[in-house]
Order: structure tokens, then sequence, then C-alpha cells
């Protein structure tokens, strides 16, 4: 017998059945609805993870000037004034896999322009600042090093400071009052939005670090150290080169305290994308076995049907039918109910995401390779779950078949 007509067969026997039918379907159509939902959730919140690594800097070694107990007294972050310029340049020097660096101080200033003004960030650094913090100049220019030399009053903005400050005009050239220090505007930052833990990535001012420390803070103490490793890989092992050249340079003896801290923040987005990851695994495989439901629906829906045709395979059999026709009749039963479940259940899944995104704002990230799984998958269960009524189907004895009323 044909497969065309095997199928063909299949699909009448389904429709003269066609609520029994639908009802069976129903289980696939919601396993593969929600599955495809679930997986589009999950990979929304990898990929904002994703884009949070992709953002946080190139292979950045974070230095932040440190805690030491002293007479049993423990200073907080950034207690210490002993990170200094020159610690970046030894570390340059001296560890072989840190590609860049950029002394970095920082606080809280008012900015005015004209008649208005705004609270932010300032933070005073290297032109190497931006390439290691991944940050694109959206107009205008960055700062450079003839800038540093000259201790210039420039500055480059952030967006939102943009955006408050100078409202629909165009920044660049502007003079923005810093501490009553005129700066003018060179450059407007590319917008990152919003960080995991809700900061405004883009609500600050950069300057040169000579000026901001010798026009802003009148300190030559450092905040932080901002370095660039040569790749990936190289971050575990630089960053203890990096805490055995800074531990030397500022004395400190064994068993004694750092008086800095040494961050790596792309393990902390990598730790939490592995996490968001697994989430979504399980959610997946929640939603699978709703999957299973559908298919030991199937399976029922199967039995009940052989036993009801039970005369009808008697017949075939007798007229000259295989045991491999009757098998391939009952499969291919099962096979189409669960293609045409997968198929209305990557409906409902599209539909369901657009749902969820327009109604309660969630963000989606449907994918064709999850869609095309989906579908696979219920084919799999129509096939695994039909195979035991098609294979019992297959081995009636004709003469009960005929006897069967």
């Amino acid at each position: 017998m044909q497969l065309s007509t095997i199928f063909r067969e299949a699909l009448q026997a389904l429709v003269r059945n066609r609520v029994r039918s639908l009802l069976t379907m129903l289980g696939i159509v919601m396993g593969v609805g929600s599955f495809i939902c679930v997986v589009a959730v999950g990979r929304a919140g990898s990929s904002r993870v994703e884009n949070q690594l992709s953002n946080v800097g190139d292979n950045l070694i974070w230095v932040e000037a440190g805690s030491r107990a002293r007479n049993g007294v423990r200073i907080g972050s950034r207690g210490s004034k002993t990170l200094v310029e020159g610690d970046s340049r030894a570390v340059l020097d001296q560890v072989p896999g840190v590609k860049s660096a950029s002394p970095n101080v920082d606080g809280r200033i008012q900015a005015v322009y004209g008649n208005l003004n705004w609270g932010t960030q300032y933070r005073g650094v290297s032109p190497e600042y931006f390439e290691i913090r991944k940050w694109t100049v959206r107009l205008g220019a960055a700062f450079t090093q003839d800038d540093m030399e000259r201790n210039a009053p420039v500055c480059v903005i952030g967006n939102t400071v943009a955006t408050n400050l100078f409202e629909e005009d165009d920044p660049i050239g502007k003079t923005v009052n810093i501490q009553s220090v005129p700066f003018k505007v060179v450059g407007v930052l590319e917008a990152k939005g919003f960080s995991t833990t809700g900061q405004d990535q883009d609500d600050f001012v950069v300057m040169p670090l000579t000026t901001a420390q010798k026009r802003i803070t009148g300190q030559e103490w450092l905040d932080d150290i901002f370095f660039s490793a040569r790749s990936r890989e190289e971050i575990p092992e630089v960053t203890k080169r990096i805490i055995g050249v800074m531990r030397e340079r500022h004395h400190l003896r064994a068993g004694e305290d750092d008086d800095f801290n040494i961050r790596t923040p792309e393990e902390l987005i990598r730790a939490q994308l592995a996490s968001a990851n697994v989430f979504t695994l399980l959610l997946a495989s929640a939603a699978s076995l709703s999957l299973l439901v559908g298919g030991i629906g199937i399976m029922n829906i199967q039995l009940i049907s052989v036993t009801e045709r039970t005369r009808e395979i008697g017949i075939r059999l007798a007229v000259g039918a295989t045991e491999q026709d009757i098998q391939m009749q009952f499969l291919s039963e099962a096979i189409v109910m669960s293609l045409i479940g997968g198929s209305l259940g990557v409906l409902a899944g599209i539909l369901g995401s657009l749902v969820l995104k327009n109604t309660l704002h969630w963000e989606m990230q449907l994918s064709p390779q999850i869609m095309v799984i989906a579908g696979l998958f219920s084919a799999a269960v129509g096939i695994f779950f039909g195979y035991y009524p098609a294979q019992k189907a297959s081995r009636l004895d004709p003469i009960e078949g005929l006897r069967y009323e």
C-alpha cells in the first residue's frame, strides 16, 4: 500500500471521529504552545544577560581602592588612599596579559547648562577607558591623550545627561559648568540603558583624569583602575599576576589583607547567564511533560480505536492486507494527529507569545529552531505512543476479527 493512500485513509478515519480526534490533539497543541512560550521567555532573559556581558567591558578586570583591617576596625570599600596612577603603569609594564589600563576617579557633581541643571556622576579617566568599557561615541568625539596632558576642561556626556541638560539642542561644543569650572562638551555616548541591577548606565560625565584630579577633586589617589586582558581565557591568570604586582608595590606582607579589591564582572554575569539557561531548561522540561500527556492521550484513543475496529481489521487481513499494512494504517493515524496538533501548537505558541508580550509586557524571543524542534518532538511523540496500538492491531488474528461483533 502506498504511503499517500495510507495517510489519506488515516485522515478519513480521523474526520469520522472529529470530536474525539480534536480532543486528543488538544494535549499536543497545549504542550507545543506552552513549550514555545516558555522557551521564548527564557531566551529573552538569556539574551538580556548576554547583552549585559557584551556591555560590561573588553575582558574587564576592575581594581578598586579597598579596605584593610587596622586596629580591629575594617575600613569599607574605597577606604584606602594607596591606589595611585603608578600602580596602573606598573601592571602594564610587568603583566604580559594586560592590553590596556585606565585609572579612574569619580564622584557626584551638579552639571549646569543655562537655566537647567542635573545631578549626576563624573568619571575622570584616560582615553583608553572608552575601549575598555566598550563605550561608543554617538556624537562628536572622545577626548585625547593631548587633552590629558593639558588638563583640558573637556567632557563626554552620557545620553541621560544630554537629554536632561540640552533637551532638543545639540550638545556638541556647548559649555557645561561643573563645580564652577566651564567644561566644553566634545562628545555624547551611545545609550546602553539600565544594567541588570537597575542602574542607569548613561547617567554620567566623562572627563580627562588629570582634569578631574586638579580641577574637581584635588586628590592624587585613585578610586579604581580598569584593566583589559588580551583574551577572555587569560583573565584568571592575569588577575593573579595583578594581585602580586599590587601587593608588592603596596608593601603588603604575607598574611596581611589587601588594601584593594579586584573584581572580574564577566564571571558574575556568566554565572547569571548559566543560571538563566538552567532555568529555561527546567521550564522547557516542565512544559514538555504536557506533550507526554498528549502522547498518552493518543495511545489511549488509538487502543480504543483498535478495539472498535476489530472487525474492520479482520476483513482487511482476510482480503490480503499484510501485518505491515495494518501497522502503518494505525501508526499513520497517530502521526497525523501529532503533526496536526504540533502545527496548531506552533501557531498557538506564536500567538501566546504575542499576547504575553502585548498584555503583560514580557520580553519574548521566538526562535525558528525551537519551533522546528517542538514540531519534530510532537511527531516523535506520535510515533512512540502510536507504535504499541498499531502493533497490537497488526497482530490481530483474522478469524477472531471476523467473529468480533
